[in-house]
């Protein structure tokens, strides 16, 4: 509880010469009667009468102190909140084909877009999102979703060898879009994660791009590897994975006309560490609206007390007149 007019307290200094009055009149004795010899009465009990003579004037301090506090208009406060969200669907469109293997990320490229992937998951926590997986076909992994816990297990699940092996760059983008092509979100975007040039699938990377942008969807692509040359994996004759150093190639021209026609931005990741900061910053770039309306409501209480306070005024005349039976 707090008052409107916390000034109006002072009044309360009021009670001081009240009392300081009532005091006096009682030490000077008031009315007085003659008697002959007061010997008699000496001896007298005190009823309780006579001890709750001063209650009709604690009963008219206390009224006093109530229209005081109602003066000074005590009242509860309620702060309250509107929040609005408008959430962004996302589709995570990751390559899962066997140069994702490679060994120039820690463990490897694949494990290391997973482990950001998922941790670009938990930070967004109002959005749709969802998971699309390519190969030399594509797949949705997860629609898209509010049940992070649901979509962090399936990307989980994510490994080389579900499909056929070959980097359809244009299928995995369609696929993407074809989960976001009736979403009614305001903002709509995908994020395409390849470490190759499209070499397989039956669409072409720019014919994809060129059906996200007429869907109003902003394509983010990150183009994963070392400059140079990175350890790949191949089996040898006994079936045991061995690494050989091999040039990167990753058609960097298509991933950037990709996301020039579309409203978005090609990235390129050359460790976990800058494909960390590359989901940090389309994180940056792509923040969730959420609006917050804040307003106070005062529920005034100042009748309260004024209803007790007349009750108290009504409790002292009925002490007074009716139960002590003072005369005036």
């Amino acid at each position: 509880m707090e008052f409107a007019s916390p000034k109006m307290l002072w009044l309360l200094l009021l009670l001081v010469p009240m009392v300081g009055y009532y005091l006096w009149r009682e030490r000077a004795g008031g009315a007085s009667l003659r008697v002959s010899n007061v010997g008699m009465l000496s001896g007298a009990p005190r009823t309780l009468r006579s001890w709750c003579r001063h209650l009709p004037f604690v009963l008219r301090c206390a009224a006093v102190a109530m229209i005081v506090v109602a003066l000074a208009r005590p009242q509860t406060t309620e702060q309250l909140s509107k929040t609005t969200v408008e959430g962004i669907d996302i589709v995570l469109s990751l390559d899962v084909s066997g140069t994702m293997l490679a060994a120039d990320f820690e463990p490897d490229r694949l494990t290391a877009a997973k482990d950001v992937a998922a941790r670009f998951i938990a930070d967004r926590p109002n959005d749709r999102i969802g998971l699309v997986v390519f190969a030399g076909e594509s797949y949705t992994q997860s629609p898209l979703t509010t049940d992070k816990a649901a979509l962090q297990t399936l990307l989980s699940q994510v490994e080389f060898g579900v499909v056929e092996d070959g980097t359809a760059i244009g299928m995995g983008l369609a696929t993407a879009v074809n989960r976001l092509r009736e979403s009614e979100a305001k903002s709509k975007v995908i994020i395409l994660l390849t470490d190759g040039v499209n070499n397989a699938g039956q669409i072409a990377p720019l014919s994809a791009a060129e059906i996200a942008a007429e869907y109003g969807i902003r394509v983010y692509t990150i183009g994963v590897g070392k400059r140079g040359y990175a350890p790949y994996p191949y089996y040898d004759a006994w079936g045991k994975m061995r690494y050989s150093q091999q040039r990167v190639e990753i058609d960097e021209q298509t991933l950037t006309d990709i996301a020039a026609k579309t409203g978005g931005e090609y990235f390129r990741a050359t460790d976990k560490n800058t494909l960390r900061e590359v989901y940090n910053k389309i994180n940056e770039l792509e923040k969730t609206k959420i609006e917050t309306d804040n307003y106070t409501r005062h529920n005034e209480l100042f009748g309260v007390w004024l209803l007790w306070a007349l009750l108290l005024l009504v409790a002292e005349f009925l002490v007074e007149r009716v139960w002590i039976n003072k005369l005036p």
